[in-house]
């Protein structure tokens, strides 16, 4: 069973609340969101692990039992094409949780006209397979979003 926690501070809002067809829908896989604060943060890794993707909006950490969780920094942040975001670690880097991967401000986020709401996914997964989901209340980093079986 994996342990996800949240990887950033903010307010849990459930996948059906994000502003993104894909992701409320639960396309890309079952999960949770995160509204951010809105002030300079680190996101960190949710799981112990493999960072298997990086971009400056989204990464992807795969644990020692192949669970692959993404985390979604905002929303159509693609289009920024990486201003406003650092990347603290290089793909293929074993993290551990709690440990920072890219330095972001939801506030700017907000201002160039996204959506700051993180969706944080369980890949190639089922909704039955998530317990313990988190879909409201204030986060801090290292609070748990769900269990994964």
């Amino acid at each position: 069973m994996t342990t996800v926690t949240s990887p950033l501070a903010g307010r849990a809002i459930g996948l059906a609340a994000v502003p993104d067809p894909v992701f409320s829908g639960a396309m890309v896989g079952p999960g949770t969101a995160i509204d951010p604060v809105r002030e300079p943060m680190d996101a960190v890794s949710p799981v112990d692990g493999v960072i298997v993707s990086l971009h400056p909006h989204a990464f992807v950490v795969v644990d020692g039992e192949g669970h692959g969780v993404l985390t979604h920094l905002g929303i159509d942040t693609v289009q920024l094409n990486g201003e406003g975001f650092e990347l603290l670690v290089n793909k293929g880097d074993t993290v551990t949780r709690g440990q920072s991967v890219v330095r972001w401000n939801p506030a700017a986020v907000e201002e160039a006209g996204k959506s700051p709401v993180c969706p944080v996914v369980a890949l190639e997964a089922t909704a039955d397979s998530l317990s313990a989901l988190r879909e409201d209340g204030d986060l801090k980093p290292g609070d748990q979003l769900f269990t994964w079986q």
